[in-house]
């Protein structure tokens, strides 16, 4: 059975993609720990990140890299925070974070609830700030 993550990257679920390219998908979180809060995944089905071969990984951290530019200019704040939990989903997967500081990185922090059309928003303005 595909992972959420897969279905997403199908387009089964809905989702505010930031970006893709033939090997991996940026979307928001649903359930973020603050505005911007990304994840990117592997279109491979991959459980654990230290399981990716080693070049796959290297480019997804590239890619990664890319997508946090482009947080960082949309969205105000000191660092984007990297984190990889890999227990949430069986899918592996980088979680970015716009922080003012190492407390933003919680993810015992409590979710925000923000309205579609915040989504969208910010969707906008990281997907305009992509290079």
């Amino acid at each position: 059975m595909a992972t959420i993550f897969s279905r997403i990257i199908a387009g089964e679920i809905p989702s505010y993609k930031i970006a893709e390219n033939d090997k991996f998908f940026a979307f928001l979180d649903v359930s973020p720990r603050v505005k911007g809060h990304t994840l990117v995944v592997p279109k491979k089905e991959i459980d654990y990140i230290f399981d990716i071969e080693d070049e796959l990984l290297a480019e997804m951290m590239v890619f990664a890299k890319r997508i946090a530019k482009a947080i960082e200019t949309a969205i105000p704040c000191k660092r984007i925070g990297v984190m990889v939990l890999g227990l949430e989903v069986p899918h592996a997967h980088i979680h970015l974070l716009p922080i003012q500081s190492e407390k933003d990185m919680n993810l015992s922090n409590p979710k925000l609830k923000l309205e579609a059309e915040e989504f969208t928003e910010i969707t906008r303005k990281i997907k305009e700030a992509f290079i």
